[in-house]
């Protein structure tokens, strides 16, 4: 294990760090401009940056590391997310490594060689190191285990060791230029008393309201004129930082209907019924289940929560199910059980055979060894002198660990011995003198046969839905869409707002394919496919291209319709108010039937009125009004306002005006990192063509 140990888990990590580390530091946003025609570009080019193309060759490793690095993360299989997810960490440190390098070399940033060396050994090292190298027992830097790695001259090490000591690089650099952007950053203290009176100074006053929903929607009627208006006045409001797409689409399902869970059912049965009286258990498993459990034993909680507790409640020789949970009819042996503890503390001696001369010379000295340290001899000498692992600088100790930590062989001889046994297996990595520290606990563990078969459609259901789909997709593309579905009785749903490269759209489990195509397709094409869902064939119709930039009215128009008739309401409901008279607020209340209600204690910062909801307009006016006078109707986001101040609650000068700075200077310097990188962006020349390939 040891170094190869540390390369197989710890290669991804390092290679994919500058994705994490650009999308922390720097708040990568999505402003990248995606567009057509693609067809123009490389074949091979998933883009450009300020004219350095990205080849697929070398994106696409990046991309696979990325996908494993999460896979190892959160479990489970790859997914049309993860890989959208890997997909943009991927193109975002690109971003980060073409704009950044260009800011270094016209900053002048650089990090010497005596800065790297600190970094790597020195008494602060970089954060890099501190997270690879760190004990998980103690959580201090494994100095030992560290230098053996830069030492290593075996070329995987070396290449590891090389990425590694790139990517601080990287880091500091990143760090250098971090600083910069923070120390242009300052707060004058008109500023910084600005901020805390909007923070502390309190408004108390009283307010009379007419609701949007009291004007019903049919008794107004839009212009032109109206929609206008309204986009004029928010024209900033429709900004679109990237191109989207969307389009409608109508399912076709595959799910199994009765036919077919009552065919499955029957041969769930058929295989129950064999598995019971198979001579091998954990081959009959392993040629029968759709998912594959380890024939080893296991703890308790690692399988369908349905199953779980009624498998582990049952004695060795058991037989359970079948049971329909999920989607899936699970059939499960128990071949045995036992108290086993629920974690070990062990040493080992790892011997590689290619080091000592092939496999018997190997056994051998494992033998050699155990028949020593049985004798007497010192394990921790023995291992430092004998052992290829990094953990011989530590005598060989391996710490704690539970199941499922280390490779079967290694854990089986580990958890089935007891404390003190001196062991000798074999594994991937060679052989192993294991010595026994420790075991700790006890729980019971079960080693299982299992067998699992998903609730799917047959053949001919998914060749039914398929044709319907295909007759869909052939008829379509000379009709009305939506006309046409409805006359086939099929929902029309809508996917809107789809970006490029994102694994997911409203209502759709595998998207991609459909999103590549609806991103070389035109406004108003039926797509080419019939695309497949886990449950459903899918036919699909592109309806709008919103490009970068600010939207046009027309692409618009449907969205901010609801904005439009409020606006057009509070025309009517402000001249309601304004007749209701210019006395007090109690003889506006009266005139428009409507109470007084009293809000105390209000703040500039947080402009929600209790009850109602958040209204930056009329909490902004009441902190610019002066105290008993009645205002003008104001437009809200609920309806419309008139108010009179009571007063305002002047709050105690600031204490230390230092710390008041200091406070804001830290969230301004976290702004000023993404809003640089952002700059960087806009004033690029970006081409974006990585839908073409994923």
């Amino acid at each position: 294990m040891g170094l190869m140990t540390f390369l197989r888990n710890r290669a991804g990590y390092i290679l994919v760090f500058a994705i994490g580390f650009a999308i922390v530091a720097f708040l990568v946003g999505d402003a990248i401009n995606v567009g057509k025609p693609f067809w123009s570009a490389n074949q091979k080019v998933v883009g450009s940056i300020d004219g350095n193309d990205i080849n697929i060759d070398e994106f696409g490793p990046k991309v696979d590391q990325g996908v494993n690095q999460m896979k190892q993360q959160y479990g489970g299989s790859a997914n049309a997310q993860m890989t959208a997810m890997a997909v943009d960490q991927a193109w975002n440190a690109e971003l980060a490594k073409v704009l950044l390098t260009k800011e270094y070399d016209r900053l002048g940033l650089t990090i010497s060689e005596d800065e790297l060396l600190d970094l790597l050994q020195g008494q602060n090292p970089s954060p890099l190191i501190k997270q690879y190298f760190s004990n998980p027992q103690t959580g201090q830097l494994d100095r030992a285990t560290l230098m053996n790695f830069l030492k290593s001259k075996e070329p995987q090490a070396l290449q590891q060791s090389n990425m590694l000591q790139e990517e601080i690089k990287n880091q500091a650099l990143q760090t250098k230029y971090s600083n910069l952007i923070r120390n242009s950053v300052y707060v004058t203290s008109l500023e910084a008393t600005d901020e805390y009176n909007n923070r502390n100074k309190l408004a108390n006053f009283k307010y009379v309201s007419l609701d949007y929903a009291s004007v019903p929607d049919k008794s107004v009627k839009l212009t032109d004129a109206d929609y206008s208006e309204y986009y004029d006045q928010n024209k900033a409001r429709f900004n679109n930082p990237q191109e989207t797409r969307a389009f409608e689409y109508v399912t076709f399902s595959i799910s199994p209907n009765k036919a077919d869970s009552l065919a499955i059912k029957a041969q769930v049965d058929k295989i129950a019924a064999d598995f019971q009286v198979a001579k091998n258990d954990s081959l009959f498993a392993a040629i029968n289940s759709d998912v594959k459990v380890p024939f080893t034993y296991i703890t308790k909680g690692k399988l369908d929560p349905a199953v779980d507790s009624a498998v582990f409640s049952l004695p060795a020789g058991s037989f359970y199910g079948p049971k329909l949970s999920g989607n899936s009819y699970k059939i499960v042996k128990v071949v045995a059980t036992r108290i086993s503890p629920d974690s070990v503390k062990a040493s080992h001696i790892l011997i590689d055979p290619a080091k000592v001369g092939g496999e018997d010379k190997a056994v051998k000295l494992a033998d050699s060894l155990k028949g020593l340290i049985l004798k007497g001899g010192n394990f921790a000498e023995l291992a430092k002198n004998y052992s290829v692992d990094g953990s011989k600088d530590k005598g060989g100790e391996l710490g704690t660990f539970a199941r499922g930590a280390m490779v079967p062989e290694f854990e089986n001889a580990a958890f089935d011995g007891k404390t003190g046994d001196i062991k000798v297996v074999k594994s991937q990595f060679g052989y192993h003198v294991i010595k026994i520290e420790k075991q700790i606990g006890s729980s019971k563990v079960a080693k299982l046969a299992y067998v699992e078969k998903a609730l799917a459609a047959s053949s001919k259901t998914q060749a039914a839905a398929y044709k319907a789909a295909s007759s869909f997709l052939t008829d379509a593309k000379g009709n009305d869409f939506n006309k046409f579905a409805a006359q086939k009785g099929l929902k029309v749903a809508v996917a809107d707002k789809v970006a490029a490269t994102q694994g997911f759209a409203a209502g759709l489990d595998n998207p991609r394919k459909l999103i590549q195509d609806a991103y070389a397709a035109d406004k108003g094409d039926v797509l080419p496919e019939i695309y497949t869902m886990s449950n459903a064939y899918v036919v699909a119709r592109l309806t709008n291209i919103s490009p970068k930039g600010i939207l046009s009215l027309a692409d618009v128009k449907k969205e901010i319709e609801p904005m439009v008739l409020n606006a057009v309401k509070a025309k009517q409901l402000k001249e309601k108010l304004a007749n209701a008279g210019k006395g007090s607020i109690d003889q506006v209340a009266a005139k428009v039937a409507r109470p007084v209600n009293p809000v105390q204690n209000v703040v500039f910062a947080n402009p929600v009125i209790p009850g109602v909801a958040q209204e930056n307009a009329l909490v902004g006016s009441v902190f610019g009004s002066q105290p008993g006078k009645l205002s003008a109707p104001v437009q809200g986001e609920r309806g419309v306002y008139v108010f009179t101040v009571d007063g305002f609650t002047n709050p105690a000068p600031i204490a230390n005006m230092f710390k008041q700075k200091e406070s804001m200077l830290l969230s301004l310097g976290q702004r000023s990192l993404g809003s640089a990188f952002q700059a960087l962006q806009d004033n690029a020349k970006i081409k974006d063509n990585r839908v073409k390939f994923y």
